[in-house]
Formats: C-alpha cells, structure tokens, sequence
C-alpha cells in the first residue's frame, strides 16, 4: 500500500493505493479546480506504475505528457502548501480518439456493444429494443457476423424478409418497427458511427500497459468531438467500462488497482437511462473493484449520481458549490450531508466558500471507513498547463507502439459480405430459373412450329397426290380408247350417213301417216 498525497489543509490528504478500487467521485462548479485534482490524481497513480483512461472534454489534458514549468502563481501555490521542493515531470501518454482524428482510432463491433447499449445509442423504445434482441439471436444462430453499420443494415433487411418465419419463432416482428431502427441507424451515422463501428475493436489489455520506467500510461481518450453527442459518449464509455470487467480476472483486493478509469462529464451517463441500465451499472460498480479496477466519477453537481451508486464511491473530493437559489442551498446541503462529520468543520459553508483548487475531501482510511471531511489545498500538477498544438500530438500518436495495430480500419467478411452472397446467389437461382423456363418456352415453340411445318407438308403433299391421282385418273381414261384407222373412220362416216338417211325416211313416213290422218 502506497500514500498519495492529493492536498494540504489542516492535516495532509492521502489517497490510499489499496483504496483506490472503491471508486471516488470528484465534483464542483466549472472553474472550481476538478480539471487539476484528476491530473494530480492520474499523474501519482501514473509514478506508482498504474495506467489510467480519462476523457479530454476540454481539449487540455494531453500536456500531462510534457513537464511543468514555474512560474509565479505555481509558485505562491507551493509556497502555501509548504512544499520547497517540487520536481516536474511528464508522464506516459497514449492518444485514443473514436473518430481517429487526433488519436488512436478507438472502435467496437456492433456484436461487442450488444443490444442493450447499442438501444441506448439509437434512443429505441421497449418494442424496438426487443426486436435488436431478437436480431443479435438469429445472427448469432446462423453465423452472421455483426462488426460493422452496413453488417447491422443488411441484417435488419434481411429480418425484414423473414419476418413472417422469424415471427413464428421469436414472437411478432413488424416490418415498421424495423424499418424504424433502420432510420435510427442515419442518426449514428452521421455522428460517425460508421467510423467507430468495426475492427479493430479495442483490446482492452493495450490500456494496461506500463512503460520502461515502471510508470502507468495514461491513456487519454480525445472526447471533444464525442461529447456532442451526448448518448453516444455515455454509452461507449459503459461499453468501455463493461468491457473491463469483463476482460479481467478476479484479483481480490490489491496493494495498487490495476486500472482506474475516470468517467467525466459523468452526469450524461444517467440521463434518462432505464431503471435496468442502472442497475448494471450499479453491478459492475459493485463488482468490477474485484477485478482491481477503480472508477472515479467527475460531474459538476455529485446529486448528479444516483444515490445507489453515490453510496459505493468511497474517496471523495468536492470542490466549490454555487447555491443560487433556495433549491441550489438545499441541494449543497444535501452534498454535505454525505461526507462523514468533522465537528471542527462545517461542511456545508465550507463548500460554498472554497476557493479555486480548494476542495473538501474524504478518502478511505487503512480500515477502510471514510475519513472525516477536511478542507485541503490540492496540490499543482507535476506536468504542463500548456496546451499540445496539433503537429506535437500527432507525432505523439504516429510514434505510438500501437499505431500499426489500429491505424487501419479492417473490413474482413461478416454479415454484409454473407448476405450479399446469398442475395446474389437467389439472384442466380433466379437468373437460371428463369434462362430454363425460357429455354423450354423457345424449346416448345419451336416444337410447336415444327410440327405446323410437318402439318402443313402433310396438307400440301396430300393435296399433290389427290392432284396428281385426278390427273392420273384423267391421263387413264384418254389412253383407253384407240385411236381409228382412216378406213375405219371411213366406215363410221358412211354408217353414220346411212343411219341419218334411213332415220329421215323412217321419220317422213311416220309423220307422213300421221298427217293423212
């Protein structure tokens, strides 16, 4: 166990190194000294070989990696606290960014981030949030890798066309309510999830890692682009903090954490969140301290906390609290109320009238229970006030370890790839289906025209014989009647002759009788 002193009041405030994995809130007013108390926090953490992940909302933490340098008003800081001597020094620093601008590209799989927190992000109802389960189950049955936006698209569209098996199965799946998470899926897209979502995703052993002094990394997660949207940052820090626990083991209780994880801006994580996000949230607070992993919560107002989480923080460092009005008093009052009573000490106007970099604090003690409150003086952080221009923190992001590992974002075959294939190999079902149906039609039509032609040759061969026995019969019947000899055509003119002649005798001789009559 090691003693960090964090300030000086009555007494000196140390933060205990084998207490740090009960977590710890740090709250007060913008200005009020909150950005000051996590360097020097990370920064002792850091020296005793502990890495850490903060968020740089502001844009002014980077220069923790670049020494301090004094000047006056340092020096009537030191000069308060009694310290005479003060070496400064920077720390290990490794850049993140989930848009890869200005760090590391920090990315997830949609199968890493999971339904439940990828609802959240895409703001779904209970209906639609059902429907995303029913999606990662079916995926997951038929091996449909989810990494990426277009795997999650081409997934929906496809439950879209089984959504009447699928409904058989699962319970009913109405095509509007996916067609709903499919709009859904343009808002995250232009927020850059097509950016953050896909691989690498983040091992989260590369945030643990120490460099040749001994010294933690701290790892600084460029947030000032994420913090505009809100749900999204909340969200992914959880994933972040659900990935921990889930990728350590079990370790007990520690001399030092193995990670501490501080959650700024930490108000965001609990708006409008469902009763049963909190109460993961409240698990893997609860648990995630036997993995060796301690998390500091930094928010302006600490009734931004819920109660069954503020409950579990037990270091605790309140700078100034403005009241305003009536209810801002009663709010003050409230935060008071949590830190253990110094009868020497009235917490709650002592709160109202800090200075800036001044705070009241109260961490564990070596049994474990919270100190009482003191009014201390945090000390100045051993690294710069100076913020890094652009060309220092890409240098420090390109000369990275990791750099090679992250840099390019991987696109390997998942969903989309498989389903395309399948698409285009019904497509090609089709194609030959529909080739061999044309195929047979064009085969029985010309079949069909096949035996016309033979009809018609049938028909007109028929006809040609019927002609050619008519005129065969004709041709017979000329031929049987032989032609006369002159003498016997002679004959016939001379009987034909007589035959006239007696036929008129017999006729005058028969009409002749007639008329004597």
């Amino acid at each position: 166990m090691e003693k960090m002193l964090i300030g000086k009041g009555t007494g000196d405030a140390y933060l205990l190194s084998d207490k740090v994995n009960q977590h710890g809130l740090i709250s007060g007013a913008t200005g009020s000294g909150k950005t000051v108390t996590l360097k020097v926090i990370a920064e002792q953490l850091s020296a005793l070989g502990v890495p850490t992940v903060i968020q740089d909302v502001k844009g002014d933490l980077s220069n923790i990696s670049v020494p301090g340098a004094m000047n006056d008003k340092l020096a009537q800081r030191l000069e308060m606290l009694g310290i005479n001597e003060f070496n400064f020094s920077g720390f290990p620093v490794e850049m993140w960014d989930v848009f890869g601008e200005t760090g590391l590209p920090l990315r997830v799989t949609v199968t890493d981030l999971g339904p439940t927190l990828l609802s959240q992000i895409l703001n779904l109802n209970e209906v639609q949030g059902g429907i995303l389960n029913i999606l990662f189950k079916v995926t997951d049955k038929e091996g449909l890798l989810l990494l990426d936006l277009k795997d999650l698209r081409s997934a929906l569209n496809y439950m879209i066309e089984r959504k009447d098996e699928l409904s058989r199965e699962y319970g009913n799946i109405s095509a509007q309510s996916v067609q709903s998470i499919l709009r859904a899926l343009l808002t995250i897209e232009d927020e850059g999830g097509d950016i953050f979502l896909g691989e690498p995703g983040l091992e989260i052993t590369d945030m643990l890692r120490t460099d040749a002094n001994g010294r933690g990394v701290v790892n600084i997660i460029q947030a000032n682009r994420l913090i505009q949207s809100p749900t999204l940052y909340a969200t992914f820090l959880l994933w972040m903090i659900s990935e921990i626990y889930e990728s350590l083991p079990e370790v007990g209780n520690l001399d030092k954490p193995k990670l501490v994880f501080f959650f700024d801006e930490a108000h965001l994580l609990f708006n409008g969140i469902s009763s049963s996000l909190e109460q993961k949230i409240l698990q893997t607070v609860r648990l995630i301290r036997s993995k060796g992993v301690g998390i500091f919560f930094i928010t302006q107002n600490p009734l931004d906390i819920p109660d069954s989480i503020s409950s579990q923080l037990g270091n605790r460092v309140v700078h100034q609290l403005r009241a305003f009005s009536p209810k801002d008093e009663k709010a003050v009052k409230s935060v008071a109320d949590t830190f253990r009573a110094n009868p020497n000490l009235n917490t709650y106007s002592e709160i109202l009238g800090l200075r800036t970099g001044e705070a009241v604090i109260s961490f564990l003690n070596e049994d474990g229970a919270p100190a009482e409150a003191e009014k201390a003086m945090i000390l100045p952080p051993k690294s710069s006030f100076t913020a890094l221009d652009s060309v220092m923190t890409k240098a420090m992001v390109m000369t990275s370890p990791l750099y090679n590992k992250y840099k390019a974002c991987v696109d390997r075959e998942s969903a989309y790839e498989m389903l395309n294939r399948k698409i285009l190999e019904r497509e090609q079902e089709l194609e030959a289906q529909r080739l061999e149906a044309a195929h047979k039609l064009e085969l029985e039509q010309i079949e069909k025209a096949h035996k016309a032609e033979i009809a018609k040759l049938e028909k007109e061969k028929l006809k040609a014989e019927k002609e050619a026995e008519k005129a065969s019969l004709k041709k017979a019947g000329q031929v049987g009647r032989p032609k006369k000899s002159v003498m016997e055509k002679g004959v016939d003119s001379f009987m034909g002759s007589v035959s006239r002649a007696v036929g008129r005798e017999i006729a005058r001789n028969v009409f002749g009788s007639l008329l004597k009559r």
